[in-house]
């Protein structure tokens, strides 16, 4: 019998995906969790052939969550499953550990190829995402201003789009307050942007 972990803080969605995976996978056990701590919680009592996590989470440092998750239990299988900007996304969390990265725009044959060729061990990558992997091969230089930034700042911009403040930040990566402020004024740098209203405005455009 398969074990699934769904990690989603949207009701809809996990019941759309408990009730594709109940179809594909006779019989089975799906767990649900609506944040980070709910998923940590569930990893510490049971063993899942697939975890399927979204990336946008309240309350939840997702990419800090996948390494952890990668880092304590490295049999665990992640197929990140998200409406979140692939190109910029993706690569993060396949560095950090996930077997694939899929769009919830994904056709229904693309998510259930996904979520088969995860349980299989292996990885997922779509069209999409193997075009700008091979374009990035090929060009000196990033697609994306994001894809400048170290994980760490990349991280607190995630946070801050969400709408977490910087003691808000400091509490999620346990850090303190003035190494959020500097991680912040530099990620501002990099990317040209003097306000949170500029960071939300490019991150907009290019779909992050």
């Amino acid at each position: 019998m398969k074990k699934f972990l769904i990690v989603d803080d949207h009701d809809v969605v996990r019941s759309g995906i408990k009730g594709l995976l109940l179809e594909l996978f006779k019989p089975s056990e799906i767990a649900e969790a609506r944040d980070g701590e709910s998923a940590t919680e569930n990893l510490k009592h049971n063993q899942y052939d697939l975890i399927m996590m979204d990336i946008q989470m309240p309350k939840t440092d997702t990419l800090g969550l996948m390494e952890y998750i990668h880092i304590k239990y490295p049999d665990a299988k992640v197929l990140v499953f998200s409406m979140s900007a692939e190109s910029i996304y993706a690569k993060r969390f396949l560095k950090a550990g996930a077997k694939g990265f899929l769009s919830k725009d994904a056709p229904l044959e693309e998510i259930k190829k996904a979520i088969n060729l995860v349980l299989n061990n292996r990885k997922y990558i779509s069209d999409t995402l193997a075009a700008i992997l091979a374009e990035e091969s090929i060009s000196d230089t990033p697609s994306n201003p994001f894809n400048q930034l170290s994980p760490r700042e990349f991280e607190i911009v995630s946070l801050l789009l969400t709408g977490q403040t910087i003691s808000e930040i400091s509490r999620l990566l346990n850090l303190q307050v003035s190494t959020i402020g500097t991680h912040k004024a530099r990620l501002f740098d990099k990317l040209r942007v003097s306000n949170l209203l500029e960071l939300k405005e490019m991150a907009t455009s290019y779909n992050l």
